[in-house]
């Protein structure tokens, strides 16, 4: 199963910038640290964002839950780096109710 509406997909600069690639944040700065360690940078975040929305698109789906926001689906595979390494990462994503493109919730080391 592929992520609904990947082509809508969305990826925040807030997201991002204050959450994955921010090192002060108390939740995502191991995240950060992962990030940034194969060549993703803040002042450059949106390479971070294409490459998470790509891997939104094309990587199948492995999870697929109910909330009372929407569904929430978790996509693991690999993603292309500024580096040309190829780590495995898993990202959440979420389709509000009543809602369409899917929005990234957070991503990490699968």
């Amino acid at each position: 199963m592929k992520l609904p509406n990947a082509e809508y997909a969305r990826v925040e600069r807030k997201k991002i910038v204050d959450y994955l690639l921010n090192p002060s944040h108390p939740d995502g700065w191991s995240k950060a640290e992962f990030f940034s360690a194969f060549g993703f940078r803040p002042d450059n975040w949106q390479v971070l964002a294409d490459a998470l929305r790509s891997h939104g698109q094309t990587r199948p789906v492995t999870r697929a839950v109910e909330s009372a926001h929407g569904t929430r689906y978790t996509v693991e595979g690999q993603i292309e780096t500024p580096q040309g390494r190829r780590p495995r990462v898993r990202t959440v994503w979420i389709v509000e109710r009543g809602g369409r493109a899917p929005r990234l919730i957070t991503a990490h080391p699968a």
